[in-house]
Protein backbone atom coordinates (compact mmCIF):
# COMPACT_ATOMS: atom_id res chain seq x y z
CA UNK A 1 0.00 0.00 0.00
CA UNK A 2 0.88 3.33 -0.52
CA UNK A 3 -0.20 6.40 1.42
CA UNK A 4 0.14 10.18 0.79
CA UNK A 5 -1.15 13.08 2.47
CA UNK A 6 -3.45 16.33 2.10
CA UNK A 7 -1.49 18.32 4.24
CA UNK A 8 -3.30 21.89 5.28
CA UNK A 9 -1.50 24.76 6.60
CA UNK A 10 -3.52 28.47 6.47
CA UNK A 11 -5.89 27.14 4.41
CA UNK A 12 -3.68 26.13 1.63
CA UNK A 13 -3.21 22.61 0.35
CA UNK A 14 0.35 21.15 -0.49
CA UNK A 15 0.95 19.62 -4.03
CA UNK A 16 4.48 17.96 -4.92
CA UNK A 17 5.96 17.94 -8.29
CA UNK A 18 7.65 14.49 -9.25
CA UNK A 19 11.35 14.82 -10.54
CA UNK A 20 11.27 10.39 -11.40
CA UNK A 21 10.80 8.19 -12.44
CA UNK A 22 10.81 9.70 -15.90
CA UNK A 23 7.08 8.63 -16.48
CA UNK A 24 5.98 10.77 -13.87
CA UNK A 25 8.62 13.58 -13.61
CA UNK A 26 6.98 16.88 -13.73
CA UNK A 27 3.23 15.95 -13.24
CA UNK A 28 2.29 16.72 -9.58
CA UNK A 29 1.15 14.73 -6.87
CA UNK A 30 -0.22 14.50 -2.73
CA UNK A 31 3.12 13.53 -1.17
CA UNK A 32 3.71 10.21 0.71
CA UNK A 33 5.24 6.47 -0.32
CA UNK A 34 4.83 2.66 0.83
CA UNK A 35 4.30 1.20 4.04
CA UNK A 36 7.10 -0.62 5.45
CA UNK A 37 6.34 -3.62 7.74
CA UNK A 38 4.55 -3.36 10.63
CA UNK A 39 3.58 0.36 10.25
CA UNK A 40 0.34 1.92 10.37
CA UNK A 41 -0.84 3.80 7.51
CA UNK A 42 -1.07 7.27 9.84
CA UNK A 43 2.52 6.49 11.20
CA UNK A 44 3.71 5.68 7.52
CA UNK A 45 2.48 8.95 6.48
CA UNK A 46 4.16 10.48 9.23
CA UNK A 47 7.37 9.12 8.68
CA UNK A 48 7.34 9.49 4.97
CA UNK A 49 6.46 13.20 4.65
CA UNK A 50 9.44 13.80 7.60
CA UNK A 51 11.44 11.73 4.64
CA UNK A 52 10.05 13.27 1.78
CA UNK A 53 9.97 16.88 2.79
CA UNK A 54 11.35 17.83 6.40
CA UNK A 55 8.18 18.48 8.14
CA UNK A 56 6.29 16.81 11.23
CA UNK A 57 2.78 16.18 10.59
CA UNK A 58 -0.48 15.23 12.21
CA UNK A 59 -2.21 12.77 10.42
CA UNK A 60 -6.05 12.91 10.04
CA UNK A 61 -9.24 11.20 8.61
CA UNK A 62 -8.60 9.51 5.93
CA UNK A 63 -10.27 10.16 2.51
CA UNK A 64 -12.94 7.78 1.33
CA UNK A 65 -11.39 5.36 -2.09
CA UNK A 66 -8.35 3.72 -3.00
CA UNK A 67 -7.05 4.43 -6.28
CA UNK A 68 -4.72 1.51 -8.09
CA UNK A 69 -1.30 2.39 -8.92
CA UNK A 70 1.62 0.00 -10.02
CA UNK A 71 0.76 -4.09 -9.97
CA UNK A 72 -0.31 -4.93 -6.35
CA UNK A 73 0.25 -1.17 -4.76
CA UNK A 74 -3.22 1.07 -4.09
CA UNK A 75 -3.23 4.63 -2.85
CA UNK A 76 -4.79 5.52 0.88
CA UNK A 77 -5.42 9.37 1.24
CA UNK A 78 -5.23 11.14 4.21
CA UNK A 79 -5.41 14.61 5.04
CA UNK A 80 -2.89 15.70 7.62
CA UNK A 81 -1.78 19.29 9.56
CA UNK A 82 1.51 20.88 9.43
CA UNK A 83 3.10 21.01 12.76
CA UNK A 84 6.09 22.02 12.12
CA UNK A 85 9.27 22.44 9.67
CA UNK A 86 8.98 24.30 6.16
CA UNK A 87 8.45 21.95 3.55
CA UNK A 88 11.82 20.94 1.10
CA UNK A 89 11.88 18.61 -1.83
CA UNK A 90 14.16 16.27 -0.44
CA UNK A 91 13.50 13.37 -2.22
CA UNK A 92 11.41 12.26 -5.56
CA UNK A 93 10.20 15.71 -5.66
CA UNK A 94 11.70 19.10 -7.39
CA UNK A 95 9.30 21.82 -6.51
CA UNK A 96 6.48 22.50 -4.66
CA UNK A 97 3.60 24.47 -4.11
CA UNK A 98 0.84 25.51 -1.93
CA UNK A 99 -2.04 25.48 -3.69
CA UNK A 100 -5.35 27.73 -2.31
CA UNK A 101 -9.04 26.12 -3.42
CA UNK A 102 -8.80 28.12 -6.59
CA UNK A 103 -5.79 26.78 -7.67
CA UNK A 104 -6.21 23.01 -7.29
CA UNK A 105 -6.34 23.14 -10.88
CA UNK A 106 -3.43 25.13 -11.95
CA UNK A 107 -1.33 21.97 -11.97
CA UNK A 108 -1.19 18.92 -13.86
CA UNK A 109 -2.05 16.36 -10.78
CA UNK A 110 -1.48 12.64 -11.67
CA UNK A 111 -4.18 11.15 -12.64
CA UNK A 112 -4.67 8.28 -9.30
CA UNK A 113 -4.48 11.61 -7.16
CA UNK A 114 -7.08 13.90 -9.14
CA UNK A 115 -9.79 11.76 -6.98
CA UNK A 116 -8.06 12.64 -3.82
CA UNK A 117 -7.38 16.03 -4.67
CA UNK A 118 -10.87 16.70 -5.93
CA UNK A 119 -12.06 15.04 -2.08
CA UNK A 120 -9.54 16.79 -0.39
CA UNK A 121 -10.99 19.85 -1.45
CA UNK A 122 -14.55 19.30 -0.08
CA UNK A 123 -12.59 19.09 3.25
CA UNK A 124 -10.60 22.14 2.64
CA UNK A 125 -10.30 24.20 6.02
CA UNK A 126 -9.67 27.69 3.88
CA UNK A 127 -12.93 29.14 6.11
CA UNK A 128 -11.35 28.02 9.11
CA UNK A 129 -8.59 29.66 10.65
CA UNK A 130 -5.42 27.51 10.65
CA UNK A 131 -4.82 26.62 14.15
CA UNK A 132 -1.01 25.87 14.16
CA UNK A 133 1.11 25.08 17.44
Amino acid sequence: MVVAGAVFDEGRLLAARRSAPPELAGRWELPGGKLEPGETAPQALVRELREELGVETEPGERIPGEWPLAPGYVLQVWTARLLSGEPSPLQDHDELRWLARHELDSVDWLDQDRPAVAEAARRFPGEHPGNRS
